[in-house]
C-alpha cells in the first residue's frame, strides 16, 4: 500500500465531539467517521484492524468447538413475543413494519433466532452438545450513543449459543467459554480479568463479565494483582477434558475480581493487601448460562437417552468485536498516537522514505515494500520527514522503517518500534525477518 494513494485521512486537529482517547485516535488516524449519531463507517485501516480482531475471535471460536453461521440482522418480533422479550427488552429495541405490516425487529442479540433454528434440525439428545456461533451487526438505540464505536447504536458483536442435555454439560459449554475468551483478549494484547456479573435482560444465574483495565473505563474495578500472571495463550487446558475446563474455571475465579456493582467488602478484606489491586476497566465480553429460560418457551425438545422428551440447557456467549477496537486503543497509545498490538495492526510496519527522489531512498524502500506487500504501508509523499513520523506515531504501525541517504548509501534502515520506542539500525534482510515477525 502507497500513502500517496491510500484513503487514509488523518486529521491534525482533534474534533470537537470526541471525549475519550480511543475516539479522539480513531478519529484522527482516519479508522471510522461518523455517518449519523452512534453509526459510524469503518475507514480502510479501520477495517483491517476489525477483521483481524474478528479473526482472533473466530480462530479462538473454532479451537473451543464452536462452529459458525451467519444470522439475518432483522427478526421476526414473533419469536421474541413466544419469549416474552418483545415487549419488556424497552426502547433500545428498533421495531419496525414490513410491506405486510409484520412486526420486525433490528436485532439486539439472537437468543431466540438461534432456539429457533435449531429446534428445526434437532431431535435427539445424540445431537448434543453444540455450540453455534456468529458474528453479525447489532442495533441498539442508545439513549446517548457516546464514546464512539464504545458506545454506539450500531455495532459488530460475537454472539455464541450453546445447546447441552443436562446442566452438568451447559456448565461445562461455559467453562470452555471462558478460557476461549482469556485467550482471545490475550492475544490481542489485553489482560481481560472475569468478573462475577449480573445477567441482566438475557436472563439466567450463572455469569462473567470480561474487564480490561483502562483508565478512561465506564466501571470501577477491585481484583487480585495475581490474576494478572496468568499466561492463558501459552497455558494447554484441553477444551474436551472435564477435568482441564474446571481447573481452569477455578484458576480464572478463585482470586477476588469485581466491579464496584458486585463489590463485597468483606471478601475484599481476605484479599492479603499487597495484592489488592482498584482501577478503571472496560468491559469486552459476557458470559451467561441461563438453562431453559429459551428453549422452554420456544419449545426446543430432544428426545433423551430413555426415550423421554428432554429440555435442552443453554448458554449465551457475547463479545463486541468493534468495541474490542476501541479497547484495544484506550489500554495502548499515548500522547502521540495508537500503539498496536502486532496482532491486530492494520498493517506491521510503515516504510518511511525521508528524501523522495534520493535514488538510493527510492530503491531500497521499493525492496522494502516488495517484500513485504501486505505487511507495511510505503509513506512515498512529498512530504516532510516530521509529518511522516507524526503520521506513523499516530496511526499506530508496531514498526517504522525509516530510510534516509545516509543509512540507504549503506544498504541500511533504522526500525522504531513503536510500543517501547526503541530505535536499532539494521540490514534490509534483518528488516524484513523483524518486521514479518
Amino acid at each position: 500500500m502507497r500513502l500517496s494513494r491510500a484513503f487514509l485521512p488523518t486529521l491534525k486537529e482533534t474534533p470537537a465531539e470526541a471525549q475519550i482517547v480511543s475516539h479522539r485516535l480513531m478519529l484522527r488516524a482516519g479508522l471510522i467517521r461518523q455517518t449519523s449519531a452512534g453509526i459510524y463507517a469503518w475507514l480502510p485501516a479501520g477495517w483491517r484492524v476489525l477483521q483481524r480482531v474478528s479473526q482472533i475471535v473466530r480462530e479462538e471460536q473454532d479451537r473451543a468447538g464452536a462452529q459458525e453461521i451467519l444470522m439475518p440482522t432483522i427478526q421476526s418480533a414473533e419469536l421474541w413475543e413466544r419469549s416474552g422479550r418483545y415487549g419488556a427488552y424497552g426502547p433500545e429495541m428498533l421495531r419496525l413494519k414490513d410491506r405486510h405490516e409484520r412486526d420486525m425487529l433490528f436485532g439486539p442479540t439472537n437468543e431466540e433466532m438461534v432456539t429457533d433454528i435449531f429446534r428445526s434440525y434437532v431431535s435427539s439428545y445424540r445431537d448434543l452438545p453444540r455450540n453455534l456461533y456468529h458474528i453479525q451487526w447489532k442495533f441498539r438505540d442508545e439513549v446517548r450513543p457516546r464514546f464512539g464505536v464504545m458506545r454506539g447504536r450500531e455495532f459488530l458483536m460475537k454472539d455464541a449459543y450453546s445447546f447441552d442435555l443436562d446442566a452438568e454439560g451447559a456448565r461445562h459449554s461455559y467453562r470452555q467459554m471462558m478460557y476461549a475468551y482469556l485467550r482471545t483478549f490475550e492475544r490481542m494484547g489485553l489482560k481481560a480479568l472475569p468478573m462475577r456479573a449480573d445477567t441482566g435482560p438475557i436472563g439466567g444465574n450463572l455469569s462473567h463479565e470480561f474487564i480490561i483495565l483502562a483508565e478512561t473505563g465506564e466501571s470501577t474495578v477491585f481484583y487480585d494483582s495475581e490474576l494478572e500472571q496468568i499466561d492463558w495463550a501459552g497455558s494447554a487446558f484441553d477444551f474436551d477434558s472435564r477435568e482441564d475446563m474446571q481447573a481452569c474455571f477455578d484458576l480464572a475465579t478463585s482470586r477476588y475480581a469485581a466491579t464496584d456493582e458486585m463489590h463485597d467488602e468483606a471478601a475484599w478484606a481476605a484479599v492479603p493487601e499487597a495484592r489488592r489491586r482498584e482501577g478503571k476497566g472496560i468491559e469486552v465480553g459476557h458470559i451467561f448460562y441461563f438453562g431453559q429460560k429459551y428453549s422452554k418457551p420456544l419449545e426446543l425438545r430432544v428426545a433423551g437417552p430413555d426415550g423421554s422428551q428432554v429440555i435442552p440447557e443453554m448458554g449465551s456467549y457475547g463479545i463486541g468485536v468493534s468495541r474490542l477496537v476501541a479497547a484495544i486503543i484506550e489500554a495502548s497509545h499515548d500522547e502521540a498516537g495508537i500503539k498496536w498490538p502486532d496482532s491486530v495492526a492494520p498493517w506491521k510496519a510503515a516504510i518511511l522514505n525521508l528524501r523522495v527522489g534520493d535514488a538510493a531512498c527510492d530503491a531500497l524502500c521499493e525492496q522494502l515494500h516488495a517484500a513485504l506487500p501486505d505487511e507495511a504501508v510505503h509513506d512515498d509523499r512529498n512530504e516532510r520527514a516530521g509529518a511522516k513520523f507524526a503520521d506513523a506515531d499516530l496511526m499506530g504501525f508496531p514498526w517504522q522503517a525509516i530510510v534516509g541517504p545516509r543509512g540507504a548509501a549503506a544498504g541500511r534502515v533504522e526500525l522504531k518500534r513503536r510500543m517501547t520506542g526503541e530505535r536499532q539500525e539494521v540490514s534490509l534482510e534483518d528488516a524484513i525477518a523483524r518486521i514479518r515477525g
